[in-house]
């Protein structure tokens, strides 16, 4: 590959509230149908992050931008687009959150756009950037951004929604630039199944179901599995088929195979998952970071890893990083990262 043909990841950023939620917190609040030590090793939570008074979807996600800007050496005024991955909860409705952060940090020169694929965001925003970066020559640099709290919608005491329970609060932030020679993101592959598409969403709040004075209180912790039974057997029946098509796909795209791995950046699932994707990928347990510390960001949990496995140097020179992500909709994703310099 030449530099010329190439889009490289140039800043990494991230925001992460100071407040948390334990595994002892979680029980307590299912009344102890989950026990603490249920919620640690089998849904894979020891804590999970949670917002403060000020932790607005928006506001997160403008402060992993400035982490993003600061560690790298890219000015604000050079970002020619925004695509932010941000949740729709946040601060305001119907405002434009890529707008919001695109003030927020100076980047005047910027356009921006919201984009939504829940939990399969940013993996999704990958491949849209790298697609337009190469397909115009008036772009050059494209922040992808945002912030997620989906957790505030979750029902603890619906058992149903266990594997929810996982849900925290973060931002994060990636700047793609054409060219750039390092940390090239290559191969692609996003595959959905639009069957599930309302088995999983907040019921109530929309057009289909308003808040009234009657389900106010119900409403905010309204987000459900609306149709378990038929999520679960689709589930059962395409997950794992259509992850390890994307995970190929994307390798083979990337002129690789499986043996091509060096780390896993995975979103937060329960554990007995987390350990049958390793092994079935023939990777080791220090290949990929499992965030029971952390819980699940949403969108956000590819660049957590990500950034985690730089710190622990997991993620060094010459690594290729397999990204993947799923979100309820239902949508799967994967995309090929060979970190260092491009030879």
């Amino acid at each position: 590959m030449k530099i010329e043909s190439s889009v490289g990841i140039a800043g990494i950023g991230l925001y992460l509230p100071e407040h948390i939620m334990t595994a002892k917190e979680i029980s307590q609040a299912t009344n102890g149908v989950w026990s603490e030590e249920a919620v640690m090793n089998k849904l894979g939570i020891i804590r999970k992050t949670i917002p403060g008074i000020e932790d607005g979807t928006q506001e997160m996600g403008a402060l992993a931008a400035l982490d993003a800007l600061k560690n790298s050496d890219i000015s604000p005024r050079d970002i020619d687009v925004i695509l932010c991955m941000g949740e729709e909860w946040k601060e305001y409705p119907l405002t434009t959150s890529a707008l919001y952060i695109q003030n927020r940090i100076g980047a005047e020169n910027a356009w921006g756009i919201d984009v939504q694929n829940r939990c399969c965001t940013t993996v999704s925003a990958m491949k849209m950037a790298k697609d337009m970066l190469m397909a115009d020559d008036e772009i050059n640099i494209i922040m992808i951004v945002g912030g997620y709290r989906n957790g505030d919608f979750v029902d603890y005491g619906d058992s149903n929604m266990s594997m929810m329970y996982n849900l925290s609060a973060g931002a994060g932030a990636l700047i793609l630039k054409k060219n750039y020679g390092k940390n090239i993101l290559l191969g692609s592959h996003i595959m959905a199944d639009g069957s599930l598409a309302r088995d999983a969403g907040v019921e109530i709040g929309g057009i289909a179901k308003p808040i009234t004075e009657q389900n106010l209180d119900e409403a905010y912790k309204s987000l459900r599995v609306m149709n378990p039974e038929n999520m679960k057997n689709r589930l059962n029946e395409v997950s794992l088929l259509n992850w390890f098509t994307c995970i190929d796909s994307a390798l083979e795209k990337s002129n690789m195979t499986r043996k091509n791995i060096d780390y896993l950046a995975v979103l937060h699932f329960k554990k007995s998952m987390h350990d049958y994707m390793i092994r079935e990928l023939g990777l080791r347990d220090n290949q990929s970071i499992y965030l029971s510390s952390y819980g699940h960001m949403g969108q956000v949990d590819q660049i957590l890893s990500l950034k985690l496995a730089l710190e622990e140097e997991k993620v060094k020179d010459g690594s290729v990083v397999m990204m993947i992500a799923a979100g309820i909709g239902y949508v799967w994703a994967a995309n090929v990262i060979q970190w260092g310099e491009l030879k």
